[in-house]
């Protein structure tokens, strides 16, 4: 019970000091970052430091290159009882898959709700392939996810959000603004009402999902944005989903919507 109260008390502190400065620094719009504002919706990219910008944008030295080179390996690799690979398919992934990240999460008439790039490629293994799902944050998703995503770099997000997406929409909006954990924060606590405002060490971005896949120095490694919101979660003192739930996946949609007309970043580099 004391852990608790302890719990209350500095989230309560947290929330206070963050939302007395929170005003000034939304007002404060830094101009000329061209496809990386859209209106009042700016990617992480804007918050970051120069140093890690200068590391996302050489394409040689960006770190994530290992994982999107393995992803352009498995792509043609055949695996599974039909021996088949993504490219006996998809042919030319440059080609068929450009423009797909951008619509993702996406209603599924078959499994009746919505899924992600990963869910996608697993049922493209498990259907067609006649292969093993991959784990969810494996090196294999990852590096597959990463180049999928890849082919779809610079191209404005644009979510379909109406039709029978709209519960599944709805849904993750609710997740979004709902209190929880110990310290009864919501995601729009730090990524509304406090971005470009320090918590701790780390400066808080407006939380958008338009880089993910994304190589988080933190980690030394990349991550998905369901590894991201598990994260937050437990930051909050708030017990995290699984990996591919559908409190996450409809949460990536309503990110998706958020993140509407900012490019796809994949694979961006982060603190």
């Amino acid at each position: 019970m004391k852990k608790l109260h302890v719990g209350l008390l500095i989230g309560a502190a947290l929330v206070v000091g963050l939302s007395a400065i929170g005003g000034s620094a939304i007002a404060a719009k830094k101009k000329g970052w061209g496809k990386y504002q859209v209106d009042d919706r700016r990617s992480g990219y804007t918050y970051t430091a120069k140093e890690t910008i200068a590391i996302q944008d050489d394409e040689l030295g960006n770190p994530a290159s290992l994982w999107l080179d393995e992803g352009q390996a498995l792509w043609s690799k055949k695996d599974g009882k039909a021996g088949k690979a993504c490219a006996t398919c998809h042919k030319d992934a440059a080609t068929t898959m450009k423009g797909v990240a951008t619509s993702y999460p996406k209603y599924s008439k078959k499994t009746g709700k919505m899924q992600n790039v990963e869910q996608r490629i697993n049922q493209c293994r498990t259907e067609n392939m006649q292969a093993k799902p991959f784990k969810y944050e494996s090196k294999q998703m990852l590096s597959m996810t990463i180049y999928v995503k890849n082919q779809s770099h610079g191209m404005p997000m644009d979510v379909s959000v109406d039709g029978p997406a709209v519960p599944f929409f709805e849904a993750g909006k609710k997740f979004y603004f709902q209190r929880r954990g110990q310290l009864d924060m919501s995601c729009a606590n730090c990524h509304v009402d406090n971005p470009g405002n320090m918590i701790r060490a780390n400066k808080l971005s407006q939380g958008q999902g338009n880089g993910f896949p994304t190589y988080r120095l933190k980690w030394q490694k990349p991550g998905s944005l369901h590894r991201r919101f598990r994260g937050c979660n437990k930051q909050v003192r708030a017990k995290p989903y699984g990996y591919g739930s559908d409190e996450y996946t409809n949460l990536e949609l309503y990110l998706g919507w958020r993140a509407r007309g900012l490019p796809v970043e994949t694979p961006s580099v982060r603190m």
